[in-house]
């Protein structure tokens, strides 16, 4: 069969094409022309006319094409329930309802002004999403670090000492005075963290270290651990600085505001521009 819609495709007209090739017509093929010419083109060529208004494959409410041809092929495949979401939040610009919502646009728009021949670009597009239908089927829950050696390490420690703590009291060794004062050093320089020349400078074995390390952090794998010291020196930022959230973000390591923002609202409960206003407000007024 047929589909016509829309020249220029981004979001909808490359996802739809990939979901009809691969959960309705493998024989599907699809045709992209001016706006005001897709309906005349449809009639002329019998094709199905999608992605536009007043056609049946179209937006309703607040849910886009792809949805609707989710339902009307009524197809139930887990991972397609997740790329639904997350093309919706790309094609209508909401990207609060799934956080892959914004990349998609991105890399989509990226893709659209990289490649103007629309046919060059469905193909482009159909491994893009076909890539997308692995992460949702395979890889939904897991992390960028998951995989890990250090990270792998850390959550054993989580499993096997957190939630067994020792109630008699420790002996604290020397390596952890020495490792928290390279913890700070590095903190208050350049943020670079690395466990092998840590290690290395403590004259311990990286996975003792990894195994070792919640017991005399605060109960925190390494990650945690140097996460919430950032957030306390944003914090100290905050209270004591005039600089931007921006340049806080910088100075405290991390990759950019929205991460920052992120980690902040959970150590604090608030977002560090809540949090800023909350502690003006706090403040005695001087004037006067």
């Amino acid at each position: 069969m047929k589909w016509i819609t829309r020249e220029r495709p981004k979001i909808d007209r490359i996802a739809c094409p990939w979901l009809i090739k691969n959960f309705v017509d493998k024989e599907a093929e699809f045709i992209y022309v001016p706006f005001n010419e897709v309906v005349k083109k449809a009639k002329e060529l019998n094709a199905i006319p999608f992605d536009l208004p007043d056609v049946e494959f179209t937006h309703y409410e607040d849910e886009c094409t792809f949805d609707y041809i989710v339902k009307k092929y009524k197809i139930k495949d887990p991972a397609i329930s997740i790329i639904a979401t997350i093309v919706r939040g790309a094609d209508t610009d909401r990207h609060d309802i799934a956080k892959e919502a914004a990349g998609l646009w991105a890399i989509s728009a990226g893709l659209s002004y990289n490649i103007t021949d629309d046919y060059q670009l469905l193909k482009a597009g159909m491994i893009i999403y076909d890539a997308l239908y692995s992460w949702a089927t395979h890889l939904y829950n897991q992390k960028h670090l998951q995989n890990s050696p250090f990270e792998n390490l850390l959550h054993e420690v989580y499993e096997k000492f957190l939630k067994s703590k020792h109630t008699h009291k420790q002996k604290v060794p020397d390596w952890v005075k020495e490792l928290k004062n390279i913890i700070q050093d590095q903190i208050d320089t350049q943020f670079t963290f690395d466990l092998k020349k840590i290690s290395s400078d403590l004259e311990l074995n990286p996975s003792y270290l990894s195994r070792e390390f919640s017991k005399y952090f605060d109960d925190m794998n390494f990650g945690e651990y140097i996460r919430k010291i950032r957030i306390n020196k944003a914090i100290d930022f905050i209270k004591n600085s005039n600089y931007s959230l921006t340049k806080i973000a910088y100075l405290t390591g991390f990759s950019d505001q929205s991460h920052f923002t992120r980690i902040f609202k959970q150590h604090t409960g608030k977002s560090p521009s809540a949090y800023k206003k909350e502690l003006q407000k706090s403040k005695p007024n001087t004037k006067g």
